[in-house]
């Protein structure tokens, strides 16, 4: 939706306030709605300077929280996600020289970078997600002038599993994708027709695969999947959704419980997916593509993803299992392959079954499922670290009724469910009691939180 600029100048309070009543016309809670305008007017206040005036557009970009569904997506399984009420605002106005500039007025950190050169090896952080995002709309889109100055302010926890990297992702090429008009070409119109598209065509971007028509590039190191860009680019207010990947597609959104909410707390050691964790994190995805390759060696139709192989026929892993005995693959032995298939197969079944338990508000039920994939997690897909299993152990002993780790794995976070009434006063004795198992860790950073909106641009004055 295009907004037209107002001509009336708001003082500070009034653009507060009015940006408050934006957030609440959108059915945010008002201090949700208050928190997160103020965060866009920090970031118009540090960032003005940095783009040169007033800004011509902005955005607030949520972080999102997957609640069943880890390492699926790109395998082609399903994910069960909410975006939350926390994030990146993101303003911009349009340079005409082709430079992307971007400003953190949070850690004050200053990029520059141009799109027409390719991007360069070293490039680590924020300064390599905004090259791999520019250089692949530059690419991708040719002719056209992505010229910007960017200012962003943050309260996404970095490398917490609250996917702060894939946000940025998505602020960025929405901040260029405004700037250079790319939904009004004709390639934009023909290969992203919808937001599960285009959520679809950014995951690509950030692990630098093809997508259908469009060419791939550099990515940013990951082998992953859409699943973090699909909940913030399509996540539904005060609703869980249930997806499919490898395409991207919606299997239903369904209420969260008005007498639930969410308290999600960091393990308090970072797991950064592009940097410090990446090897471990793409031995997961690497596995199914072994586990794909696998299959498609053998059976009589090519699958587009080992979830679509599973899907194929009945008896569908039996027969995989059996093909991974005759296989041969340096990287992994049969019993990592025949392992990381068993965890699929276990998180990827248990996606529908935590949707039914949120639109029936079973306790029971979303609790089981995540103490089930809590475990599997540990003991068949390996990315727990003892802080993880500590935190969501701790959460279910201080009375959450359901509680589970989630993103990249290997540090993090744990989201745990308790009643909303009792969420502050459970937040509180819970991290006294992580602190108190883990005291190394220093402070814990927690919010509460119901399902937020997606990506929403924001009008301006």
């Amino acid at each position: 939706m295009r907004f037209m600029r107002a001509t009336v100048t708001l003082k500070p309070v009034q653009k507060v306030a009015h940006l408050t009543a934006h957030f609440e016309g959108l059915g945010m809670t008002p201090a949700d709605a208050d928190s997160r305008a103020a965060l866009v007017h920090e970031a118009e206040e540090q960032g003005r300077s940095f783009i040169g005036g007033p800004p011509q557009w902005r955005w607030f970009v949520p972080g999102r929280v997957e609640i069943l569904g880890k390492h699926t997506g790109y395998a082609g399984g399903r994910s069960l996600l909410a975006a939350v009420p926390r994030g990146i605002a993101v303003i911009a106005r349009a340079r005409t020289d082709g430079v992307v500039r971007l400003h953190d007025v949070r850690d004050g950190q200053k990029i520059e970078i141009d799109p027409a050169h390719p991007t360069p090896p070293g490039f680590h952080g924020v300064r390599r997600y905004v090259q791999v995002v520019a250089r692949r709309l530059f690419l991708n889109f040719p002719g056209c002038n992505l010229g910007a100055d960017i200012a962003i302010a943050s309260d996404l926890p970095r490398a917490s599993g609250l996917s702060s990297s894939s946000a940025l992702v998505c602020g960025v090429a929405s901040a260029l994708a405004r700037r250079a008009a790319l939904g009004d070409r004709e390639e934009w119109q023909a290969h992203i027709p919808s937001v599960t598209a285009l959520a679809w065509y950014l995951g690509c971007v950030e692990n630098g695969l093809d997508y259908q028509g469009l060419p791939g590039s550099s990515g940013v190191g990951t082998h992953g999947g859409s699943e973090d860009h699909t909940a913030i680019m399509a996540g539904r207010l005060h609703h869980v959704s249930q997806c499919q990947f490898v395409p991207v597609t919606p299997l239903g959104d369904v209420p969260m419980p008005s007498d639930w909410s969410f308290v999600i707390a960091s393990s308090g050691v970072q797991a950064d997916k592009a940097d410090s964790v990446r090897e471990r994190y793409n031995r997961a995805a690497n596995g199914v593509r072994a586990l794909h390759a696998a299959w498609n060696a053998r059976a009589e139709h090519p699958a587009r993803s080992l979830g679509a192989a599973l899907r194929s026929a009945p008896g569908a892993a039996a027969r995989l299992r059996n093909w991974i005995a005759d296989s041969a693959d340096d990287r992994f032995t049969n019993q990592d392959l025949s392992t990381r298939l068993q965890h699929f197969v276990n998180e990827d079944g248990r996606v529908p079954s935590a949707a039914e338990a949120f639109a029936n508000g079973d306790t029971a039920a979303i609790g089981q499922l995540s103490r089930d994939s809590q475990q599997d997690a540990h003991e068949l897909l390996g990315n727990q670290i003892p802080e993880t299993m500590a935190l969501a152990a701790a959460a279910c002993e201080t009375g959450a009724f359901a509680a589970s780790s989630f993103g990249a794995g290997f540090g993090g976070s744990v989201w745990a469910l308790i009643t909303a009434a009792d969420a502050e006063r459970f937040a509180r004795e819970w991290i006294q009691r992580y602190a108190a198992a883990m005291p190394s860790v220093g402070a814990v950073p927690w919010f509460t939180a119901r399902p937020g909106p997606p990506l929403t641009e924001l009008p301006t004055e």
